[in-house]
């Protein structure tokens, strides 16, 4: 359980395209090539320790002909940031993604003394 006391909890969140790789003919959409993708999110203010991080897919545009393998996590979390990891294997096909992420997690206090 991670407890934080009220007047340190900083929430971060972001949204973002992943890849739209249908436009190009990458790797996710033909299925030709890496199917993993690794995108660095960097905090706007880093905090104490490293936060909790949810990742969500807020958008899956995939080819409704084959079947649907997909797998998104947050790896390597720190204080400034974390990554976001985007998988897909066997037939799938996927034109493009968006991931959502939030961050909870302690910061500095305006009242707190660095000793």
């Amino acid at each position: 359980m991670l407890r934080i006391d009220s007047h340190q909890l900083g929430i971060s969140q972001g949204s973002f395209v992943l890849f739209s790789d249908f436009q190009v003919g990458g790797a996710m959409w033909t299925g030709q090539g890496p199917r993993e993708l690794r995108r660095v999110v960097e905090f706007d203010e880093a905090y104490l320790r490293p936060p909790l991080v949810q990742v969500s897919l807020s958008m899956l545009d995939i080819d409704h002909s084959t079947n649907h393998r997909v797998d998104i996590s947050a790896d390597m979390v720190s204080e400034e940031g974390f990554m976001i990891v985007f998988r897909t294997w066997g037939d799938t096909k996927i034109a493009r993604v968006r991931a959502d992420w939030t961050a909870f997690g302690p910061v500095r206090h305006e009242d707190d003394w660095e000793v």
